[in-house]
């Protein structure tokens, strides 16, 4: 998005009639006490923060991700803790009108009491709670925040919801999850998920604060920038939503500074006693902001309608993945873990990610580096693969819930697109939870009256700046007509789709649908053995331990990672366990990412062409980016955010620039697919090699390729048959073909290239003596990779040193490559090279 994304805070002066004087805030952050319901437990926790982390940083559990202490820590969730401490009132209390006891986050359900009186309670940890506690503050006070826990919260809930049932009831077994998250306001992965572990927290996950002021506080405070197409004018939508303590309308002057774009601008207001707000337009001259639609039209010569997004009036091709929350314990999300696995993002090429409905609205800084590094947000409401209640308590609780989160988040310029919930439209559709068709009507009544009745309408009233959607997938417009619920919400004709398939072949690209924009789809793996190890101990290191049953959350994940490599590797032999295990991981990763790499570019190479009425895709969004844990999973970073194999192909196949080879009825066809904004003249270069030699078999140069702006064409196309008749000698398994673009100007793709048959077929291929020299330049280290033989798929693992490579995972077919190592932390040559394991696909035996 680069600087259109600018949004340029601006300095709200309010010299109203009434001199207020600022408001006078304590932070409660630091050191409360926490005890069990009975409480043989006490210990000091920290505030943010919750039990677990509480109890593991007390040193009275083991880190609950280690091995099986998931389900050996359940007791934790299932009992009632409190957190309390005393505070002085650094303040003379008598002088404020009004005192606040201000809750950022509380997770989730609890009484609040402050000495001794009951203040409210709360039940959504999504919301923002506060409580006037001006007649009940004194010069010492005792706070008291008393859980109750949320797994027998919910299923009291589940209980006392007499209309009719809301599924689904429990998680599957394998997830060994907890039952009716749908009854609470709460991160619903929480309670597990096929990726993630059952950890139902409790505890003051956000700031907490005492507020005291007078007269008036503002609360909330957003812009949103704004094109008037008539005056051709932009201006600044300046919203701020004030508490107004005194009984009289407050009236006076509000000035708008912006020294940067010399903007200065005096309204006069008034302010209504209660919760008040005023919105002023401000003109702004001589800049740019981000501007989003989501275009939904007919495409000439397709049934259906585009879904596509256009930033700043140029239609645009969202390359990413989708996010999760990065811990099971938010309170050790940092600033720092959260710029990595951003960073790691926008390093391989992603301009978007997902914020996935099954987790939690992400922290303000998780926006704010999106914001400045160029990450557009697809912001789903936090609803996923279930149904849920719409009785009057649950629907007060989500109408704030969503004007909080609204209010809050909607300044951002990240965030492009506002989606009501994950997959819900689809469950219905497709009848998930078999559900008897007499009783459908309710469900469908229920899930209008959610999403579109309510939350809907309060995102239309809050933001209208930016597109809603009901669901994902969804089909658009279409899923609008058909009465908010489509026949089928995967149509490829209309909308975004989700795709999995773990039976097919992967290479095979006609398995994929040429959908309008795929905004989820991947393939599992394991993470490296260095992750895995620092939570198991030795007698788990092997594919089908215990442990290894126990980690994987996807029905049958296991065996579907092995029959999707065996239609292309050879299994992993080794007499050597650990070793075999190992092995295991490297052809999980190295499965993983050619499958997705197959995947992806398919999606990338349909953008500019109808097939059957099908085409135009214009986003690619893999499941998933990041992980929760230590395990098997659809993930590309690992959990500390060590990269796979998938994450370093990511960096080519979402690449601005990207030769992409398919083969349809024994044709080669190879599309130049481009990013950038204008045409290039470039050179096409197509090199086939044996197997057996470095030397390559042929080479051909086709000079003058234009490979238009924005768009995916055809730029070259031979037959197989002739291709290998031209390279003398070379059949389709003992050949391989590469190709990349070259411009003038030193433009370069990345070399991509095309298998002619499976790997484990593969004639001519030997065992290489791989060596690597490392020395240091600057903050980074230079390897330098030697090789005898052909090697694909060369790996450079350096073990649990923090940090990533330029390029892994590689095609060797020169003696010699240079990478790079970035570290994330301070390291040496010694280290690295004592930790360094090189690793190609005949090193697998």
């Amino acid at each position: 998005m680069g600087p259109a994304a600018l949004l340029l805070p601006p300095v709200l002066l309010l010299p109203l009639a009434v001199a207020a004087g600022g408001p006078e805030v304590r932070s409660l952050r630091g050191s409360w006490q926490l005890r069990s319901g009975n409480g043989s437990v006490s210990l000091p926790a920290e505030v943010p923060g919750c039990v677990h982390t509480a109890l593991l940083c007390r040193g009275l559990i083991q880190d609950p991700y280690y091995r099986f202490n998931d389900v050996m820590y359940r007791w934790i969730s299932l009992d009632n803790w409190t957190y309390s401490r005393t505070f002085k009132t650094s303040f003379d209390v008598r002088k404020w009108q009004k005192v606040n006891l201000v809750f950022e986050g509380v997770d989730t359900v609890a009484e609040i009491l402050l000495n001794n009186v009951t203040l409210g309670r709360t039940d959504n940890m999504f919301n923002r709670y506060s409580f006037d506690i001006t007649s009940v503050i004194q010069e010492v006070n005792f706070v008291e925040v008393r859980f109750l826990s949320a797994v027998s919260y919910a299923a009291e809930q589940s209980r006392c919801h007499k209309a009719h049932s809301i599924p689904p009831a429990c998680p599957p077994p394998v997830q060994q999850g907890e039952c009716h998250v749908n009854f609470i306001r709460k991160e619903q992965c929480s309670f597990s998920w096929d990726w993630g572990p059952s950890f139902p927290t409790q505890g003051i996950w956000k700031d907490v604060r005492i507020e005291a002021y007078n007269h008036y506080h503002l609360i909330y405070f957003s812009l949103t920038p704004f094109f008037e197409k008539s005056a051709q004018q932009w201006y600044l939508e300046v919203e701020s939503i004030f508490d107004v303590v005194s009984s009289k309308p407050i009236a006076g002057l509000v000035t708008v500074n912006i020294p940067k774009l010399q903007t200065k601008q005096t309204f006069s207001v008034k302010l209504q006693p209660g919760e008040g707000s005023i919105v002023l337009l401000v003109n702004i001259n001589k800049v740019y902001f981000r501007t989003v639609e989501l275009v939904q039209e007919p495409i000439p010569g397709s049934p259906g309608l585009s879904f596509y997004f256009r930033i700043n009036g140029r239609p645009i091709f969202i390359k990413g993945s989708n996010w999760i929350p990065a811990d099971s314990f938010q309170d050790r999300v940092t600033y720092d873990t959260l710029r990595l696995l951003l960073k790691s993002a926008a390093d391989a090429n992603m301009n978007a990610l997902r914020v996935w409905g099954g987790g939690i609205y992400e922290q303000d800084e998780f926006y704010d580096i999106c914001d400045e590094i160029g990450i557009m947000i697809w912001q789903d409401f936090m609803f996923a693969c279930a149904l849920y209640p719409t009785n009057q308590n649950y629907l007060e609780s989500v109408r704030a819930e969503v004007s909080h989160q609204v209010r809050r988040l909607k300044s951002h310029p990240s965030i492009i697109l506002w989606s009501g919930n994950n997959e819900n439209e689809a469950a219905i559709a497709s009848n998930w939870f078999s559900i008897p068709p007499p009783d459908i009507g309710v469900y469908i009544k229920d899930y209008v009256t959610l999403y579109v009745k309510n939350i809907r309408e309060i995102v239309l009233s809050e933001d209208k700046s930016r597109p809603f959607v009901a669901s994902s997938p969804t089909n658009g417009l279409e899923s609008v007509k058909e009465g908010w619920l489509s026949w089928d919400p995967y149509d490829t004709h209309y909308g975004d789709t989700h795709f999995y398939d773990y039976n097919s072949d992967c290479w095979n690209w006609t398995v994929y649908p040429r959908t309008r924009f795929a905004s989820e789809y991947g393939f599992q793996s394991w993470p490296s053995f260095s992750t895995i190890e620092k939570v198991s101990s030795p007698e788990d290191w092997s594919y089908t331990s215990n442990f290894s049953l126990h980690r994987q959350h996807h029905e049958g994940g296991n065996i579907q990672m092995l029959q999707e490599i065996e239609r292309h590797f050879k299994l992993p032999q080794s007499p050597d366990p650990v070793q075999k295990f190992k092995d295991m991981i490297y052809l999980t990763q190295v499965m993983q990412a050619q499958c997705i790499k197959t995947e992806t570019e398919f999606y990338r190479f349909s953008q500019s062409e109808i097939i059957n009425g099908e085409g135009h895709t214009m986003g690619a969004l893999y499941w998933q980016l990041n992980d929760i844990w230590q395990a098997p999973s659809w993930a590309s970073l690992e959990y500390g955010g060590k990269w796979k194999l998938l994450h370093y192909f990511a960096q080519n196949f979402f690449a601005p620039l990207l030769p992409v080879a398919y083969e349809d009825k024994g044709m080669l066809h190879i599309y130049g697919v481009s990013d950038f904004h204008e045409d290039h003249k470039l050179t096409l270069r197509v090199v086939v090699h044996a197997w057996s030699s470095l030397e390559p078999v042929c080479t051909l140069a086709k000079e003058g390729v234009t490979v238009k702006a924005q768009s995916a064409l055809p730029i070259y196309k031979e037959s197989i048959s002739d291709l290998l008749k031209r390279c003398r000698n070379c059949t389709r398994k003992s050949c391989i073909v590469t190709f990349c673009l070259m411009g003038e100007d030193g433009l370069q793709s990345p070399t991509n290239y095309y298998f002619l048959s499976s790997l484990k077929d593969a004639v001519g291929l030997e065992k290489t003596q791989l060596s690597a020299s490392v020395s240091q330049q600057d903050d980074t280290y230079i390897f330098v990779l030697q090789t005898t033989a052909i090697a694909p798929f060369v790996t450079l693992d350096v073990g649990s040193v923090r940090g990533r490579f330029s390029d892994n995972g590689f095609l060797m077919t020169e003696k010699k490559k240079v990478v790079v190592f970035y570290p994330w932390e301070p390291t040496s040559v010694e280290e690295l090279e004592s930790s360094l394991t090189l690793t190609s696909l005949l090193d697998i035996v």
